[in-house]
């Protein structure tokens, strides 16, 4: 419990942006999937760096658990804050500061959503890539190094982030990176922080990389009457260098949920290659009939292309849509959404363990990946009791140990958070979890910033 003097503190600082309601404590006590949850002691809603820092100051001080939290839509229970404490949520902090169009960047707050920023560079003419499905805050998609369907072609955060300012756990500011798209100076922090869930510093700017949008792009959707057909075709589309902007792949059980939920009536329940691509009119319809041809090697049938922004949009909302028609589709159930990555050559093969594991396990799932970069979920469907939740954790497990055998990493996109945590000593080894640690300890000596998440043995808050 927050103490007299914290209260008295924090209350003159932030008013009534300092709330211990009940009903904030409940919504900042979990993020989207993981079912973890542990209410904060307090909310506070920040709308500067300077006010995240006066607050950092003060926790630091006093040993204080502080956990930030943006949208909430995270799925490893990374916002979860498992020692109480103060819950800092950022997503007041949305302002747009910078547009540099001729430098195809801007800078932005951390509470700036994805579509909120996407909205207002779209009459510019540019776009921001990185699409993890959810409108996710932007700091919360640094923190996590978050990817999603567009990566194959323009990457994940890590790639589009040129630098951050963000907040050291005993108050101090830091700037990283900056304006330029190189830089031989110095230790990389960015990328140190971008991919650190808020365990080593606060994120409240972001620089971004922009891009102008395509002058062209279409769409297309190929279905198969096998899965390795379809896994075949992504793997030769990748090793051929078509530059696909996105890739997905939608299982038989998906597609009949999507099909329900999403009304898309012209599909059949087959495994799916779902396609995007962007450039000019005459490139896009050169890729399209590229990957067709492959397709058609691998069995692919009823490859149909579109242009108009309606049937594209159509499309990607309802792969957008996967996880919540899956859950439509076992009404009562809930769902357990998996994340393991491998590399593209091995994707067959992990799909097909996968299989292997759900069918062995008497659980329902459905599989959905951004698979042109070797990246899958296996949503996992269970009664909601906790023997059957034991069972999908046990399933989540085997595919991860599984992924992992075959050269691949715990999580492609989703994070370590808290359900990743016993998997880093065998992807990473014990001298780079050392290191790891190590890091931790020196920005974080008294273990205040999202403890409990990552490293099984950080330092704590407690001292």
């Amino acid at each position: 419990m927050l103490q007299d003097q914290t209260i008295n503190a924090l209350t003159p600082l932030f008013g009534d942006r300092f709330s211990r309601h009940p009903a904030h404590r409940a919504t900042h006590a979990h993020g989207e999937a993981n079912p973890t949850a542990h209410e904060p002691d307090a909310v506070v809603f920040a709308h500067s760096t300077e006010e995240v820092a006066a607050l950092l100051k003060h926790c630091h001080a006093h040993h204080i658990p502080v956990t930030a939290f943006g949208a909430g839509t995270s799925l490893e229970g990374h916002v979860t804050p498992v020692q109480g404490g103060i819950s800092l949520d950022l997503s007041q902090m949305n302002q747009i500061l910078a547009v540099h169009d001729a430098d195809l960047d801007v800078r932005v707050q951390a509470g700036v959503t994805r579509r909120q920023l996407n909205g207002e560079l779209r009459d510019r003419g540019l776009f921001f890539p990185v699409d993890p499905g959810a409108d996710c805050t932007i700091g919360g998609m640094c923190a996590t190094r978050a990817s999603g369907t567009n990566a194959v072609r323009y990457g994940t955060m890590r790639e589009n982030v040129l630098g951050l300012r963000a907040v050291l756990a005993d108050g101090t500011i830091v700037d990283t990176g900056g304006r330029v798209r190189k830089s031989s100076t110095g230790y990389d922090l960015t990328r140190l922080l971008i991919g650190s869930e808020g365990t080593l510093g606060i994120i409240t700017e972001i620089q971004l990389r922009l891009f102008g949008v395509p002058e062209a792009t279409g769409a297309a959707i190929c279905q198969f009457t096998s899965v390795a057909g379809a896994v075949s075709s992504v793997i030769e589309i990748i090793q051929s260098g078509i530059p696909v902007a996105r890739i997905e792949f939608v299982d038989a059980a998906q597609m009949a949920a999507s099909i329900a939920y999403s009304k898309l009536t012209a599909m059949q329940a087959l495994p799916t290659l779902l396609f995007e691509f962007h450039g000019s009119e005459a490139s896009v319809a050169e890729q399209a009939q590229q990957a067709e041809a492959i397709t058609t090697g691998y069995g692919g049938a009823a490859f149909a292309f579109a242009t108009a922004a309606e049937d594209r949009n159509r499309l990607w909302q309802a792969r957008h849509d996967a996880f919540w028609a899956a859950r439509a589709s076992r009404p009562g159930y809930a769902v357990f959404t998996t994340d393991t990555i491998v590399p593209i050559s091995r994707l067959a093969e992990a799909i097909a363990q996968a299989d292997a594991a759900v069918t062995r396990s008497g659980l329902d799932a459905c599989v959905v990946g951004h698979v042109g970069d070797g990246n899958f979920h296996v949503m996992i469907l269970f009664p909601d009791t906790p023997e059957a939740a034991a069972r999908a954790w046990a399933l989540d497990r085997e595919i991860v140990a599984q992924a992992l055998d075959l050269g691949g990493a715990a999580s492609g996109e989703h994070g370590v958070g808290l359900g990743k945590r016993e998997f880093l000593r065998r992807e990473h080894g014990a001298p780079a979890l050392a290191m790891m640690r190590a890091i931790k300890t020196a920005l974080d000596p008294r273990g205040i910033l999202n403890p409990g998440k990552i490293l099984l043995d950080a330092p704590t808050s407690d001292g």
